[in-house]
């Protein structure tokens, strides 16, 4: 009799998240902003894939000296650079390092900064008070300084740079993580959980934090444009991805010295920069209208 009312209860559940989810999905869809914000994401994730498969290596760094500086025109639709090198090319290269530093920096301040808050929230005292002081010391110091700090101990790469801005990151979702747990623990699902002996660690990762990650889907999307512009900054001062490797702040960086007579080199990946940071801003914007639409009320 026990095993079937929870096998009922493990497909009410199962149909509980589904109706949900269709639900989020209904409200997301019905916001302009976060749909145009989507289907820009998508755009530049085929982008990231064209690159894969269609541009060569060659394409990107052959130089070609007669084509030096050429407009944008029919046959190079962004222009070209100082070395003859086809721009439109060369971004949607540089696609592939700026969408991986902002899904994979934002993963590094979800997955560290998630687990630390959720470890705060949940016991509290000391435990609370040691993480929240760690918390406080790195949100004291401004991101793009310390980035620029990790980056030269590490060294100027994708994968150091992708520390750089996910270490930034962590404080802010150790924040939202201690909020939404302490919101949540003292739910009666919490106590039932605890009442049949389930592990402390097992209630917090199986029962806690499902149900806060509302506030932190949120948080991460609006978190993938900052991580954009650090990226892009921090590579703009020389930080990040070392040239000649296409990335979009080291595209502006390295064509600042033309800008007077050949504006299209820093229009270009700059605007890309500025649709990706824009992109996800509305996407999180519509997030948190569709999983918390009292919101909008």
């Amino acid at each position: 009799m026990s095993s079937k009312v929870t096998a009922q209860q493990a497909v009410s559940r199962q149909y509980e998240k589904e109706n949900r989810a269709l639900a989020v999905w209904k409200r997301l869809r019905t916001n302009p902003g976060a749909v145009i914000g989507l289907i820009i994401l998508i755009i530049m994730v085929l982008l990231m894939i064209y690159s894969f498969l269609f541009i060569s290596y060659e394409e990107i760094y052959t130089i070609d000296s007669k084509n030096r500086f050429s407009p944008p025109s029919s046959e190079h639709i962004f222009g070209t650079d100082e070395m003859g090198r086809d721009l439109a090319k060369r971004i949607i290269y540089g696609s592939r390092y700026s969408l991986a530093v902002a899904f994979g920096a934002v993963a590094i301040g979800v997955i560290i900064g998630t687990f630390l808050g959720s470890i705060a929230g949940y016991f509290g005292g000391w435990v609370d008070n040691l993480i929240m002081r760690i918390s406080d010391i790195m949100s004291s110091i401004p991101g793009i300084l310390l980035g620029m700090v990790i980056v030269t101990i590490l060294g100027p790469n994708l994968l150091n740079l992708l520390i750089a801005v996910g270490v930034t990151n962590i404080a802010g979702f150790i924040r939202m993580a201690r909020a939404s747990v302490l919101t949540t623990k003292s739910n009666e699902y919490v106590e039932s959980a605890r009442a049949i002996g389930m592990s402390e660690f097992r209630i917090i990762f199986t029962q806690v934090l499902p149900n806060s990650l509302s506030p932190l889907i949120v948080t991460a999307t609006a978190r993938m444009a900052t991580s954009i512009l650090a990226a892009a900054g921090l590579s703009f001062l020389g930080f990040g991805i070392a040239a000649p490797k296409p990335e979009w702040g080291a595209l502006i960086s390295g064509s600042r010295n033309f800008i007077n007579y050949a504006p299209h080199l820093c229009t270009y990946p700059g605007l890309f920069i500025m649709l990706m940071a824009f992109a996800c801003a509305l996407l999180g914007d519509g997030l948190r209208d569709a999983l918390d639409p009292k919101l909008k009320k």
